[in-house]
């Protein structure tokens, strides 16, 4: 009996390409990036309504009320007074009152050292609202391709089953021509069960990653399917330019550098307030029905005790401790810097690796079915070899997520994507 061809592997993927090294972008022009899926805009709009941004601006606000606060002084006008009805033997009654009206002033050198407070206090909650912003940003890339590696991955299981499906029909055709033993159907049909359940674990999966992106991100329109990812290909600038800017452009030191310098200037602040502010004020009385008439300046200044000493070497030990957090939050960027570089470094060998290790196994498997339609070789043989095939395709499209993931990682942590400078 003549045999019947088994169907050719037919997945959506572009025929693996060995390169030695990932495509560059032609000079003058911006690579492309999965991210670029997203309208950008609407990415804009996503970020703006997280509520972790929504909070950190609020803080904003309430930073520069602080320093509105710190500018002005805390210090206001006080009015006390008094009235008396004295009675005095074989004199009479009088009406007595006084008035003062009184204010503290800050010492020479302390209305600077408040308004340099405020300020340094308003830089530190600008930058964190922008770090925020960028934590929401990795948060938004992350789901994103949480997606499409899950798509990516319940579309090459998918493509397995019709494989099978097909290759099942073939091989009872024929054993109803008696040209196969029914055990090789018997066969055929578990390699299909197998691929089935594959394929229903992935699409779970990609349906649970699609669910949790909208519901992070409500605000941003999603397709009805993920789109495909294409080849990842370098940026104009290089990966090591990038990796600089994400330790020069990091809003994480910029908060950690402001929130040291306000912990300064209120360290000067409290030493200078051991000697404390003293309050002047205006003096009005009268006396005997207003035959006795006057007025006068008051001036008073506490005397500063050991609770002022105290609270001065504190300021002093947290303005210390905000220096020594700064030299961490410099070291943890620089190191994020690290990792983001050599993550997508190795993100992309690895899927250069995968995409050889995947032109292998078409070939190999092309061959087997050959060998199988000659008689040379056994079903089982030929279903192992589909098997590695399957997960050679699954390998690639998972190592093209992964480095996309990392070159995009890369790109926002260093505020090329997403985020501006």
């Amino acid at each position: 009996m003549k045999r019947v061809l088994l169907p050719l592997l037919a997945l959506s993927v572009q025929p693996a390409l060995a390169q030695s090294s990932p495509p560059q972008a032609a000079p003058g022009q911006t690579a492309p990036t999965q991210g670029a899926l997203l309208d950008e805009a609407a990415v804009q709009e996503a970020l703006d309504a997280h509520p972790a941004v929504q909070a950190a601006l609020a803080r904003v606000a309430a930073a520069r009320a602080e320093a509105r606060a710190l500018r002005a002084g805390s210090h206001e006008f006080a009015l006390s007074g008094s009235y008396v009805q004295r009675s005095v033997d074989r004199e009479g009654k009088y009406d007595e009152y006084d008035a003062t009206l009184s204010r503290a002033f800050r010492l020479p050198g302390k209305a600077r050292l408040d308004r340099e407070t405020g300020e340094h206090g308003l830089r530190a909650a600008e930058n964190r609202a922008e770090d925020a912003r960028h934590q929401a940003a990795i948060q938004l890339s992350e789901l994103w391709w949480d997606w499409l590696g899950a798509s990516a991955e319940a579309a090459v299981d998918e493509q397995s089953v019709a494989n099978y499906a097909a290759t099942l029909t073939a091989v009872r055709r024929r054993v109803e021509l008696r040209d196969a033993a029914p055990l090789e159907a018997d066969q055929a049909e578990a390699a299909l069960g197998e691929a089935r359940s594959a394929a229903a674990q992935s699409r779970g999966r990609a349906d649970v990653a699609r669910a949790r992106l909208a519901a992070r991100f409500p605000t941003l329109p999603l397709p009805a399917a993920a789109p495909e990812a294409e080849r990842p290909a370098l940026p104009p600038q290089s990966l090591a330019q990038m990796a600089e800017q994400v330790v020069a452009r990091s809003h994480e030191i910029g908060a950690a550098d402001a929130e040291a310098a306000r912990m300064a200037s209120m360290a000067e602040r409290a030493r200078r307030e051991r000697l404390a502010d003293p309050t002047l004020g205006l003096r009005l009385f009268s006396e005997r029905n207003g035959a006795e008439r006057g007025a006068g300046v008051v001036l008073s200044v506490p005397i500063g005790g050991g609770a002022r000493s105290a609270g001065a070497d504190r300021a002093a030990s947290e303005a210390q401790a905000a220096r020594a957090e700064l030299s961490l939050v410099r070291q943890e960027v620089q190191e994020m810097a690290d990792s983001d570089l050599t993550r997508a470094q190795a993100a992309l060998a690895t899927w250069q690796r995968s995409r050889e290790m995947l032109d292998a196994q078409v070939a190999a498997v092309l061959k087997l079915r050959r060998g199988h339609q000659l008689g040379a070789i056994d079903l089982a043989d030929m279903l192992q070899g589909e098997r590695l095939a399957h997960g050679a395709f699954r390998s690639e499209a998972l190592a093209r997520i992964e480095a996309h993931r990392a070159l995009d990682r890369l790109r926002i942590d260093s505020h090329n994507l997403w985020i501006s400078e």
